[in-house]
């Protein structure tokens, strides 16, 4: 991918593992690489002629064989994924709300609350 685009972004876990993409999802082969004839492709301006520590991002992980013949199944999946993600966040945000409006009910409230019966 493109390091040096200000859409590019990388991240490293404490146990290693590493995370290359494009803010835009505009990489379907990210982390390889990005489209050649990218429309969003801009260089990033802010570290130009700064000297990098040990903070550098890891080396690109070496392409699988066969990008070059996607038929687009590999954008196909990593759009599935997506939805799955993005499906299970909008049931944690409403626990979470759920859970804070219970813990700012009064004390008493909650002492004396009905358990709730989940439906099996």
């Amino acid at each position: 991918m493109r390091q040096d685009c200000k859409y590019f972004e990388s991240r490293t876990y404490p146990n290693g593992d590493t995370v290359r993409k494009c803010d835009l999802d505009l990489a379907p082969h990210a982390p390889w690489r990005c489209p050649e004839d990218c429309p969003k492709y801009t260089p990033r301006l802010v570290d130009v002629n700064w000297q990098h520590g040990t903070l550098v991002t890891p080396e690109t992980p070496v392409e699988p064989p066969g990008l070059d013949e996607d038929d687009g199944s590999i954008a196909a999946l990593l759009d599935a994924a997506e939805d799955i993600v993005n499906a299970v966040g909008a049931e944690m945000v409403a626990d979470v709300e759920r859970e804070r409006r219970e813990a700012q009910s009064p004390r008493w409230k909650r002492l004396f609350k009905r358990s709730r019966k989940k439906d099996s």
